[in-house]
């Protein structure tokens, strides 16, 4: 359940709002590091979520972080409400400006892409991870200048490696990500996989009409 400090609804505008019948409006809006810091924290210190890397921080350097993350041009983090409710955290970057450019020859056109599901909470809902992922295709690929979405989940993450295959990604195989050590930032030396997407020749339609902002 979310923490009770945390406001339903970020006072950041929607980047894009989709509603799909039977299912619910799907918001993708961008984090707000102060507003969503605490149901950001609720679910990077759950062991599902180890490989995010915040396992035992405190709810001050989670929002640290996304004000680092919110100070760039080349990153961002959007959160992703169903109707009001946090269900994904979804990164985009430019794999340019990243440091997965060490690992594979990046194309114009390429996002790179992350996701964390938020953790299940009642029952599970029937079509829930098909519809959304959808409307994450949706987006990833909503700016035709996109062609094609990279992912580099850890190697050793087999529930996002799976998420990968339902989302259609192809696996490249193995690649080393180098260790970072700046002043803003750290993040050490990762064994990921190297996945690409392919922009879809048609983009899987929402039920009902998709609105931009």
């Amino acid at each position: 359940m979310r923490p009770e400090s945390t406001p339903l609804v970020s006072p950041r505008a929607d980047v894009m709002t989709e509603t799909v019948e039977g299912f619910g409006t799907v918001r993708f809006t961008p984090v707000d590091p102060v507003a969503d810091s605490a149901v950001l924290h609720s679910w990077v210190v759950q062991e599902r979520a180890q490989f995010w890397g915040m396992n035992g921080v405190g709810r001050e350097l989670v929002q640290e972080i996304y004000e680092d993350v919110d100070r760039r041009d080349t990153h961002h983090a959007f959160m992703v409400r169903l109707d009001d409710e946090p269900v994904a955290l979804f990164q985009t970057y430019e794999p340019a400006e990243d440091r997965v450019s060490d690992c594979y020859a990046v194309r114009e056109g390429d996002i790179g892409v992350h996701l964390m599901l938020a953790p299940m909470t009642g029952r599970p809902r029937p079509g829930f991870s098909r519809t959304l992922i959808g409307s994450l295709i949706r987006f990833a690929f909503r700016d035709p200048a996109v062609l094609r979405a990279v992912a580099e989940p850890d190697a050793s993450n087999a529930k996002a490696l799976a998420l990968l295959n339902r989302l259609g990604f192809v696996r490249q195989g193995e690649i080393t990500l180098p260790e970072i050590d700046l002043p803003e930032i750290y993040l050490p030396q990762k064994r990921a996989v190297l996945a690409f997407l392919d922009r879809p020749a048609v983009l899987p339609a929402a039920v009902t009409a998709v609105r931009h902002s």
